[in-house]
């Protein structure tokens, strides 16, 4: 599903991110990401949703070069990737329903398709009462809840999510990683950066540890 072979990362002028990294993350996994803040692990949740270009080495997704796909092929790559970002980037003018629901209206679906779909899973994220609602009348932990079911809501086959537990309660947190937790049961690949200790003990999933510059299995 992913795979990272001899990557490097670094910015001009300073030290590497990441050296010679290669990994493989099988299809249908779910990996904590972990790792001292500054470690790297946004940038690697970067490079696998093509925010980011390595600066040495291949990234290959479902089979993939990425660095021999022509352009006009990465955004059909991109669509099959849900993004979950620390700073949540909804769209201000957007109602939290008209948020969430912008991946599949971007893929072409009608409303009738997915309306049901939709108001149950806000529901679920607690936002139910909230469909109409602008982002500039949420709290933190309602902002990361309409990211979170704005990026599972078309089922991608892959989800990275950068400390999607981090601006909410722990129950609320809990009831996010179960959702991210049954997606991959049903077969979605979730690569979770979190510092949170409590949740990677209390979701049996393996750890991709970052520390100068490599990663790590445990």
């Amino acid at each position: 599903m992913i795979h990272l072979e001899n990557i490097g990362l670094q910015y001009e002028g300073a030290a590497p991110i990441f050296k010679d990294v290669s990994l493989t993350i099988e299809k249908g996994s779910f990996h904590f990401l972990t790792g001292q803040s500054g470690a790297g692990k946004t940038s690697l949740l970067q490079l696998i949703f093509l925010a980011k270009r390595p600066t040495s080495g291949n990234i290959s997704l479902f089979g993939k070069n990425i660095s021999s796909l022509p352009r006009d092929q990465l955004p059909a790559i991109r669509r099959r990737i849900g993004v979950v970002f620390q700073d949540f980037r909804l769209i201000d003018h957007l109602s939290v329903y008209e948020n969430v629901t912008l991946p599949l209206r971007v893929a072409g679906q009608k409303e009738v398709m997915f309306q049901d779909n939709a108001h149950e899973l806000l529901k679920w994220v607690g936002l139910g009462e909230r469909l109409n609602a602008l982002p500039e009348t949420l709290s933190g932990g309602e902002k990361q809840r309409a990211a979170i079911a704005r990026a599972v809501i078309g089922r991608p086959h892959i989800i990275v999510a950068d400390e999607p537990t981090g601006n909410v309660d722990p129950e609320i947190g809990f009831r996010l990683m179960r959702l991210l937790d049954e997606l991959n049961k049903m077969g979605t690949t979730i690569i979770v950066a979190t510092h949170d200790q409590k949740i990677w003990e209390s979701f049996k999933h393996p750890r991709l540890n970052i520390a100068n510059g490599q990663v790590e299995r445990i």
